[in-house]
């Protein structure tokens, strides 16, 4: 069955692609289905962090479901319908304020590595494996997700992957860029919790702040929206956090965030 499944540990929420058949390849409900959630998870409070995963061990996600092109994608109006559901998906994890944190094992191809790099950060297991096919099978990719694969890998790189629609390991990945730590596979699940524990018990405003400012900075300079970046750092500023912050410093102790 093709499903997303939500776990949550805490204040750290897992949203697993789950297409155990296929690899963990997404369809369109599932598409649709994301950014909602997505959503969800951003008005959650209680929620700090959120990690991206792939179901089981073999696959992070291996694409688009291509056994349902000829249904949803046959005909103008169909293929936009689903190059909407795609972008907004694409869209959804850096629009959520919170930290949006991908878990790579295994295979990570076409539209799973579109979402990852539409996530903040990236954290590979040895074993993941790395392709962006669209040239193998007659796909064009649109500006906007050109654009987000030059923001992580610069042009030189996403050249590369887009023309030879080769395979590349999760090293070569770390050597790009494209992933900020390779772990081995036993200690993918542990070090990832350990992280987003760290990441949780940090200021939620100045996350958001930060996060805010880092998406304006990859836009053209005449999109970005410096005022919304300063007022995000005020709130920092004026926050309950920002005095807690001070006070367990002064007190030796580790701070109590609530968002506030």
């Amino acid at each position: 069955m093709a499903e997303l499944i939500l776990r949550r540990e805490g204040p750290v929420a897992t949203v697993l692609f789950s297409n155990l058949a296929k690899h963990n390849a997404v369809s369109h409900d599932m598409w649709k289905r994301f950014p909602e959630l997505m959503g969800e998870l951003d008005r959650d409070a209680s929620v700090r962090v959120i990690v991206i995963a792939g179901d089981g061990e073999k696959a992070f996600i291996s694409g688009a479901d291509i056994s349902q092109f000829e249904k949803v994608r046959a005909g103008g109006d169909a293929q936009a319908e689903y190059n909407r559901a795609v972008e907004r998906a694409y869209d959804a994890p850096p629009q959520v304020s919170k930290p949006v944190i991908a878990k790579i094992r295994g295979i990570c191809f076409g539209g799973g590595l579109g979402l990852a790099a539409a996530c903040d950060l990236r954290i590979a297991a040895e074993d993941a494996v790395f392709r962006m096919p669209a040239a193998r099978l007659g796909l064009g990719y649109n500006f906007t997700g050109m654009r987000r694969f030059m923001a992580v890998l610069g042009p030189a790189h996403t050249a590369d992957i887009f023309y030879s629609a080769r395979k590349f390991d999760a090293r070569e990945a770390l050597a790009m860029g494209f992933v900020s730590r390779v772990l081995p596979v036993a200690e993918l699940e542990r070090e990832v919790a350990a992280y987003c524990a760290t990441v949780a018990e940090n200021a939620p405003l100045t996350i958001a702040a930060g996060k805010y400012a880092i998406r304006q900075l990859q836009k053209d300079p005449a999109e970005r929206d410096v005022a919304g970046v300063e007022r995000r750092v005020m709130a920092c500023y004026d926050s309950a956090d920002y005095k807690e912050g001070r006070t367990a410093f002064m007190e030796k102790r580790v701070p109590r965030f609530e968002g506030k």
